[in-house]
């Protein structure tokens, strides 16, 4: 048994290795075996780092193999890792000594197929269009002519430079430009805070413009993510998508106000052509003005032709002025001949009737005159305002007015005050008839007895009982009641 223990090792040509330095062989010869490899799998066990790096697993049915994606090469991803996304994941084998596996160092990471990436966006747009982000009740309508316009895009591409051009060659306006990447894996978290940001501003723009170029369906991932598509809908800004060209479909065009098909024609919808609506203004000025004087000439035209057909106001006064005349020597012809009758009827009344008689003839002379006064007052009185309503309604110069009143006005006073040739006479008479009246009786004690229509009472049998009489003393006048 000690000689067992006691025997020596057996002679060998096979070196002796540290732990450190197997190790360090076989990373060496993984990676130059296995220095460029294309490995299609299923994500597990997705984590981001707080360094930023991201580690996850690739898997399928029987085997998994882990995975690293250092801080610099996850950023320039065109797709958003996520759990139980099918990729295929381009980089190099390499071994980690400390946990004594092997990893893939991952250097680009795309989805495996068209098909995986279809059918993933079309459960995503199943989902947010059952969320009731893409209804049409949500759309708001864009600004006729914005103030200001907020770009969510790239500052340094061809992008911005042709929306600013485009703006400038239609309507210049106020333009805030949200510089984001547009592509990679933070593509996505920049437009949301992009869109966001627009939307908190404490003076907002009137719209936003959300535009990236063309690329490949991989480029255009981050407008694909969940995230950018609830902050389009979510908007309380009117909000264009631009993003890729007329063929590329993403997400956020269902989200969105407007999908435009390119960049450029994102700027055609935001602003009208100054030109064109100068011109509209210039073609509705010379409308307007062409109206007008239409107008104006077919009134012109009118006028001529009522004043050719209407006589002259002068030619229509004639004939009420030729009947005021008239009317006025009538009066005069009237007023003499009541005139020289009455003188010669109350000389022989006065030459034979008794005081009672000459006072009734009296009052019935005097009652006769003052109803013809009256009823020549209301006649000039409408002759007056007949001629003036017709003065008015011809528009007749007011010199021709002031003349006409004039002239009633002299007729007026012929009626009234001047008699003419009979003025002696008519004065005589006056005094003639206030030696005669009633009223020289009264003064002597008597009264006069008149019945309810105001007919001098002059006997008994004129009286009955109830009658209601007015008795005149020389003071004044009193009602009585006959019992």
């Amino acid at each position: 048994m000690n000689d067992l223990f006691n025997r020596p090792a057996p002679v060998t040509n096979i070196p002796e290795l540290s732990v450190s330095e197997i190790s360090q062989i076989l990373k060496r010869t993984v990676e130059e075996a296995f220095g460029y490899v294309r490995i299609r799998g299923e994500l597990s066990r997705v984590t981001l780092a707080k360094s930023g790096h991201l580690y996850t697993t690739l898997k399928d049915a029987d085997a998994c193999l882990d995975a690293v994606a250092w801080k610099g090469t996850v950023a320039r991803f065109s797709i958003k890792p996520e759990e139980g996304m099918e990729v295929v994941a381009t980089g190099r084998l390499t071994t980690y000594p400390g946990r004594s596996n092997y990893q893939l160092i991952i250097e680009s990471l795309e989805l495996a197929g068209q098909g995986a990436i279809l059918k993933m966006l079309a459960d995503r747009k199943a989902k947010l269009a059952a969320e009731g982000l893409f209804d049409a009740d949500r759309k708001k309508s864009l600004p006729f002519l914005p103030a200001t316009i907020g770009v969510v895009t790239s500052p340094t591409g061809a992008v911005i430079r042709d929306i600013l051009h485009r703006i400038a060659d239609r309507f210049p306006v106020h333009v805030i430009v949200w510089p984001v990447n547009v592509q990679g894996a933070n593509a996505a978290a920049e437009v949301t805070r992009g869109i966001e940001g627009f939307n908190n501003m404490p003076s907002p723009p009137d719209l936003i413009i959300v535009a990236r170029g063309g690329g490949s369906f991989e480029d255009l991932m981050p407008f694909n993510e969940e995230s950018v598509v609830r902050a389009a809908a979510q908007s309380v800004i009117p909000l264009i998508s631009a993003v890729g060209h007329e063929t590329d479909v993403t997400l956020i065009d269902f989200a969105a106000d407007i999908r435009a098909p390119t960049p450029t024609g994102a700027a055609e919808m935001a602003v009208p052509v100054r030109a064109d609506m100068l011109a509209q203004v210039k073609d509705w000025e010379q409308r307007m003005f062409t109206c007008t004087l239409k107008f104006l000439k077919h009134a012109h035209r009118d006028l001529d032709n009522a004043t050719r057909l209407l006589a002259s106001p002068q030619r229509v006064l004639e004939a009420p002025m030729q009947r005021v005349d008239r009317l006025g020597m009538q009066a005069e012809r009237a007023f003499e001949r009541i005139f020289s009758n009455a003188e010669r009827r109350l000389s022989k009344i006065t030459l034979r009737t008794p005081s009672d008689m000459v006072d009734a003839a009296t009052a019935r002379i005097a009652s006769a005159v003052l109803k013809m006064s009256h009823a020549f007052e209301r006649m000039l009185g409408k002759a007056d305002t007949q001629l003036q309503r017709n003065a008015a309604r011809l528009r007749t110069p007011r010199d021709s007015v002031d003349a006409m009143e004039m002239k009633l006005a002299r007729i007026g006073d012929r009626l009234k005050i001047d008699l003419g040739p009979h003025d002696k006479q008519v004065t005589s008479l006056a005094r003639m008839l206030e030696s005669l009246s009633f009223k020289k009786v009264l003064d002597r004690g008597y009264a006069v007895i008149r019945d309810a229509d105001g007919q001098l009472i002059a006997n008994k049998k004129a009286l009955h009982e109830g009658q209601d009489v007015s008795i005149t003393f020389n003071d004044g006048e009193a009602k009585a009641k006959i019992s």
